[in-house]
């Protein structure tokens, strides 16, 4: 039961921040066909829409750490034979989130790097 509300949370996740890094290349697309016209090649807007994705996801994930730890106290007697913060659990999780953060921002990314100079400067 609790994998199946944890791998339910992940993927709402994945779909939120799929959404809000879309959102953003949506409203963004102006200045992403601004920089192919001055010579950026595909990889760099696909590296540019990643990374502000990575660090939405590392913000996130760095809450929830401190969020964890903090509430681990209340957490603790409903968990059996492991400790509310165990180091291995927390870092899993936190490389599983960036894995979803990851593949999640790369969709809009390869999206936006497709984008033309002309489409995109005629989209206002």
């Amino acid at each position: 039961m609790f994998v199946l509300c944890g791998a339910l949370a992940l993927v709402v996740a994945a779909i939120g921040l799929y959404s809000v890094i879309s959102y953003l290349v949506a409203h963004r697309t102006h200045e992403l066909g601004v920089r192919i016209a001055l010579g950026a090649r595909g990889a760099d807007i696909v590296r540019f829409v990643v990374r502000d994705g990575m660090a939405m996801a590392a913000g996130g994930t760095a809450l929830g750490l401190g969020l964890a730890l903090v509430a681990g106290k209340w957490l603790e007697p409903l968990l059996f034979q492991t400790s509310a913060r165990d180091a291995v659990v927390l870092g899993g999780v936190g490389v599983g989130l960036s894995i979803v953060a990851f593949t999640a921002s790369v969709f809009p990314a390869v999206r936006a790097s497709r984008v033309t100079p002309m489409t995109a400067l005629r989209s206002d």
